[in-house]
């Protein structure tokens, strides 16, 4: 499990986003073509997400992929 900071605050900002428009992790994992395991962990700071995979939830979520790494510096 990982201890990075950077990862546990963009899991929560992908959380923050999620609740705010009402979508369990279920339902975003399915929206972003992701896994619902694999939203779980990012939720929880345990993955580093790829490139890729930020911009398939940025468009489930309906936000900017900076959006998502908004208070990370």
């Amino acid at each position: 499990m990982s201890e990075n900071i950077e990862l546990k605050m963009f899991g929560q900002q992908v959380r923050k986003l999620r609740q705010a428009k009402g979508l369990s992790q279920e339902k975003l994992a399915e929206l972003a073509g992701l896994h619902r395991n694999y939203i779980g962990g990012i939720e929880r700071g345990e993955r580093n997400v790829a490139l890729l995979n930020i911009l398939r939830l940025a468009r489930a979520l309906e936000v900017s992929p900076s959006k998502l790494l908004e208070g990370i510096q």
